[in-house]
């Protein structure tokens, strides 16, 4: 059976949420009261059979991911035969287009190179589905191809994955073309940022982009290839929960999709579990008077107030009177008696004791910053 290493790559410089990554990366990013987004492609990688995994980490704010990801333990990756390997770039500061993927697998390229499977799987650390990279990478060996590229077909991108990049394909799923979504079409392709290729040609591309241009990506120069190359780029169709965490309003809109008891079971399922670092905590108490209504709470929470369609980090405390509603409160905030918040994210370790109304209009997202008190 063949074998691959999986790589779950930096962010890229086209992901921006607004507030969340002043103080972490994307990957970081705390979603749905107990993960983080990291989780994701980690246990994507682990519960496919690839024990060999490497993070590879860029930006100003690199802690928050490492501490989380730790030793990876905690996503059952065989401690035998297999490891979590946290790979480091330092950042060019003076000009941001050179901080590509490229400039971290250059930094990294011995690493790479002593990799023994013969395939390697690239996947994102901002986007959210579930996928078993075991089939995909059997799909990939039949069908003959260099690469295959995994997409998902949307129907809402004028509005929506306005920063990712969509591709377009033939009948036979032969990828013609890549590029940013230019919001000019409803129904596109949203390429995933993952696909599957030899080892050896990977090595081989990252060559030659770093050859034709500093600031190329991979997907830059997959894209600039496209046509212009003898080699076979297939795309393979994703079904199943998709979110981008590309920019905050992306972020507000998968919490809010995973209130939703049919959408959470399409991606949480007992045969592929998505792994996180346990906190051992109080369970939640909810006290006499205080009502909580299609929201996730997570443990070491205290509710003395209203929450309605809400998701609750860890450890949050809700004051008597208050009431939060379609909110995302992270970890550790307080929000005070007789307070009223709506349509806000809230950042950990914020309170909000003395401003009594903290509400954002209907459509809009509203962010408090961490640690504020207000």
């Amino acid at each position: 059976m063949a074998k691959a290493f999986g790589i779950v790559t930096s962010t890229p410089r086209r992901v921006r949420v607004y507030g969340l990554q002043d103080f972490r990366s994307a990957g970081a990013i705390p979603l749905f009261g107990r993960y983080r987004v990291i989780d994701f492609p980690v246990s994507n990688l682990s519960n496919s059979g690839i024990d060999n995994i490497q993070v590879f980490i860029g930006g100003k704010y690199p802690r928050s991911l490492v501490d989380h990801l730790g030793t990876g333990r905690q996503y059952n990756i065989n401690s035998k035969r297999g490891r979590l390997q946290l790979l480091y770039c330092e950042e060019d500061s003076r000009n941001e287009a050179y901080n590509t993927d490229i400039a971290n697998y250059l930094a990294n390229r011995d690493y790479l190179e002593r990799m023994e499977e013969e395939y390697v799987v690239v996947t994102p650390c901002y986007m959210v589905f579930r996928q078993d990279f075991s089939d995909l990478l059997q799909q990939h060996i039949e069908s003959g191809a260099d690469i295959t590229m995994l997409y998902h077909k949307v129907s809402n991108a004028r509005d929506h994955f306005l920063n990712c990049r969509v591709m377009t394909l033939d009948d036979e799923q032969t990828v013609m073309s890549l590029s940013g979504n230019h919001a000019n079409k409803q129904s596109q392709n949203i390429f995933m940022d993952t696909y599957i290729m030899k080892r050896e040609l990977f090595l081989t591309l990252i060559d030659k982009t770093a050859a034709f241009s500093s600031a190329f990506s991979m997907s830059q120069m997959l894209e600039y290839r496209l046509g212009k190359t003898d080699l076979v780029i297939r795309g393979v169709q994703h079904k199943g929960y998709f979110a981008a965490i590309a920019d905050l309003d992306a972020y507000y809109e998968a919490n809010m999709e995973l209130l939703d008891q049919k959408t959470t079971k399409s991606l949480f399922t007992v045969d592929w579990p998505f792994y996180t670092t346990t906190t051992d905590a109080c369970p939640t108490t909810i006290m006499e008077g205080a009502t909580v209504r299609r929201s996730v709470v997570a443990d070491g929470s205290e509710i003395e107030g209203d929450v309605e369609n809400c998701v609750l980090g860890r450890g949050v405390k809700v004051g008597k009177g208050a009431v939060v509603k379609n909110s995302i409160i992270l970890s550790y905030v307080e929000i005070g008696p007789g307070v009223h918040v709506e349509n806000e994210v809230v950042d950990k370790w914020t309170r909000i004791t003395r401003t009594k109304e903290m509400t954002a209009p209907e459509g809009k997202t509203g962010f408090v910053r961490k640690s504020d008190l207000l």
